[in-house]
């Protein structure tokens, strides 16, 4: 099993897509001719959107670091060397929910902050995250994997 894409409705998707690829580093890899509408998959490595024009009335844009409500997504997250670099880069086209927002009471170097899509949904953009290694021996341990 290997992860595959996330679909997100669009307001505009000519802007959506803009977003993406300006700031994220994402490009076009196909897209789905429906005849009244189209399906656009964009790919940066081995992850892609898949970005439909909305059938939907607007909903309210989601704050901070995203919706808490069950059964949605909560926001999108990208790492970088640099969130203030990146930030700078953005300038004023980036829309500040929450932060930027350090975390090293957990780890060391971690900061985050939380962005508004031209669809209202939160991108999140850290850097410095880190898995945490124990968990790893942990996983060995209680499985009967072998550390040597």
């Amino acid at each position: 099993m290997r992860w595959s894409h996330v679909g997100l409705n669009c307001r505009d998707q000519k802007a959506t897509e803009e977003f993406y690829t300006r700031w994220f580093g994402f490009d076009r890899a196909r897209v789905v001719d429906l005849g009244d509408s189209e399906i656009v998959f964009l790919r940066r490595g081995e992850a892609y959107l898949e970005l439909f024009q909305a059938a939907e009335p607007v909903a309210a844009a989601a704050h901070d670091d995203g919706p808490a409500a069950p059964g949605r997504m909560r926001h999108l997250a990208f790492q970088t060397e640099d969130v203030d670099a990146f930030l700078a880069g953005m300038g004023e086209a980036a829309e500040i929910t929450l932060g930027p927002m350090g975390f090293d009471d957990f780890i060391c170097g971690w900061r985050s902050v939380w962005l508004r899509d031209p669809d209202g949904v939160i991108v999140e953009v850290s850097q410095g995250f880190q898995d945490d290694d124990r968990l790893d021996e942990d996983l060995r341990a209680t499985d009967g994997r072998s550390t040597s």
